[in-house]
């Protein structure tokens, strides 16, 4: 049975800001942990954005198309009542989140992510979350998206590591 886990940047202050926490210094860790998924499901927001890496771009660097080549290899199911379509790789989820979601769980191994807030704080009564990874980055930025979008989930600290660039990340299993 696969784990789910919901991992995502966020501020000193509880806040997802792509523009003032964007991945660096974290980006060899991100490709390094895209490389190592099973799957993951995404809200439409987060989907969205992600899209970025499914063209190259011009200048990009080595690590770039590292990153690229991993995260379209990787199956993606997107939660969305308003999406038609999804691109390569994509599976659009319109109903029955939790039962598709739960069943992906059954059918895999390794670990398979959730990347949006509104998402993740959508499934934290349904207990299908097995995991939280808060990336903590040293700035405050007073507005964003907050990590934690509903219901609090019961959680039991598990590690907490120093990585680069003054980031903490601290890993809770739900209990």
């Amino acid at each position: 049975m696969a784990k789910l886990v919901f991992e995502m940047n966020q501020s000193l202050d509880g806040y997802i800001d792509h523009e003032k926490l964007p991945p660096d210094p974290l980006f060899r860790h991100w490709v390094e942990r895209t490389q190592t998924l099973t799957a993951t499901i995404y809200g439409r927001r987060m989907y969205e954005a992600m899209r970025y890496w499914d063209e190259e771009h011009e200048g990009w660097s080595a690590e770039r198309r590292e990153f690229a080549t991993a995260w379209r290899r990787l199956p993606k199911w997107v939660i969305s009542r308003s999406l038609t379509a999804v691109g390569p790789n994509a599976t659009l989820v319109r109903e029955g989140i939790e039962a598709v979601i739960a069943r992906l769980k059954a059918e895999h191994t390794g670990e398979i992510t959730v990347a949006g807030p509104e998402l993740a704080g959508s499934l934290v009564a349904s207990g299908l979350i097995d995991e939280y990874r808060l990336y903590l980055h040293p700035v405050v930025t007073g507005k964003g998206s907050p990590f934690f979008t509903g219901p609090r989930p019961p959680l039991r600290l598990v590690s907490n590591e120093r990585l680069a660039g003054d980031v903490v990340r601290l890993i809770y299993a739900a209990v």
